[in-house]
């Protein structure tokens, strides 16, 4: 019986370190810097596409709020 837990945690050790060797190699090689991601999305979006994100958000929060009360349909 201690030979099995002696094992699991050796092989947990083992997988947390490759994990965190994965994380620290990411972080050296900018694998997670993304400055302009944000900046980029707001810059290329055009009036009438927020208007129907927008559409259809409402939209969606009419459907969920249908299906709670009890009156949803599927479309046909």
């Amino acid at each position: 019986m201690g030979a099995i837990i002696a094992i699991m945690l050796g092989i947990s050790t083992l997988l947390g370190a490759l994990a965190l060797f994965g994380l620290i190699w990411g972080v050296k090689n900018r694998q997670f810097d993304d400055y302009s991601k944000f900046l980029d999305g707001t810059k290329y979006d055009s009036e009438d596409s927020l208007n129907d994100a927008y559409k259809m958000e409402k939209r969606k929060e009419e459907l969920i709020k249908k299906k709670k009360e009890g009156g949803y349909r599927p479309p046909d």
